[in-house]
């Protein structure tokens, strides 16, 4: 996909359910080979948004438009595995679906796993894994048809920091290699800062884009001990922050 193409458009977006609207008139567009890292407070929409982008929902209201050719991916919070499958037939079940003969799927599998840095780990099944090497599978799976762009629902919040940072490192890896754009649901200030190239701050009640902003160190891991890093940083926390003075307030009124 031609990298001046957006791969997503996403206009004046709203969702309601019943008389209750959980989004209201969420517009942006995202580059191919770029990425986006939405953040806002528990509950303010941020994964509606996300389910609304990989049709697994309906918009009320607003329209979102892909390229013709685009292929997405999807990645939940709980690894999304299937635990009676070994982790080689867990990476190959897309190509599967596709109607990719065994061999060839078998060894996309295996190039996947020695990517991931997962070699020799093929046969066993997910229980047999730590929660790091199975969030590896999980966005092997994700990969290994070759979307043009990658959705991720929090995908490293049950991990613990130094994993949490090995795999995000590790996504920006590939990232740099395969180039697909991908949008990243998270809480954690640092990890939207450091896998934004654009950052979306949302607001609530209901969610609406409240703040974007481009990063000028994305891609490069030495960033987070720049000044730019922690300037957005801060530019992000001072959005959140306003948003929680602000629902103070409506319950105090």
């Amino acid at each position: 996909m031609n990298e001046e193409t957006p791969v997503l458009r996403v206009s004046r977006l709203g969702k309601s359910f019943g008389e209750t609207c959980v989004l209201s008139d969420v517009s942006f567009s995202l580059p191919a080979a770029s990425t986006l890292s939405v953040i806002g407070p528990s509950g303010c929409g941020k994964s509606t948004l996300l389910s609304l982008v990989a049709g697994l929902s309906r918009p009320s209201e607003g329209e979102i438009t892909f390229p013709r050719d685009c292929r997405t991916a999807f990645i939940m919070q709980d690894y999304g595995l299937f635990p009676w499958k070994s982790i080689r037939d867990n990476l190959a079940l897309p190509l599967q679906l596709q109607g990719v003969g065994r061999a060839a799927r078998h060894e996309k599998a295996l190039a996947m796993l020695k990517e991931l840095g997962l070699e020799g780990l093929e046969m066993r099944f997910p229980m047999q894994l730590s929660g790091g090497q199975r969030q590896r599978v999980a966005i092997g799976r994700a990969l290994i048809s070759r979307p043009d762009l990658l959705l991720m629902d929090e995908p490293f919040a049950a991990l613990d920091a130094i994993t949490r940072e090995h795999l995000q490192n590790l996504l920006l890896d590939l990232w740099q290699r395969r180039r697909m754009s991908f949008i990243l649901v998270t809480h954690n200030v640092a990890e939207a800062v450091f896998l934004g190239r654009y950052i979306m701050v949302m607001g609530q009640s209901p969610a609406s884009k409240r703040l974007w902003l481009e990063n000028p160190c994305f891609g490069n891991a030495s960033c987070r001990n720049s000044d730019e890093y922690f300037s957005l940083i801060r530019q992000v926390r001072g959005a959140l922050e306003e948003n929680s003075r602000e629902r103070l307030r409506e319950a105090r009124s």
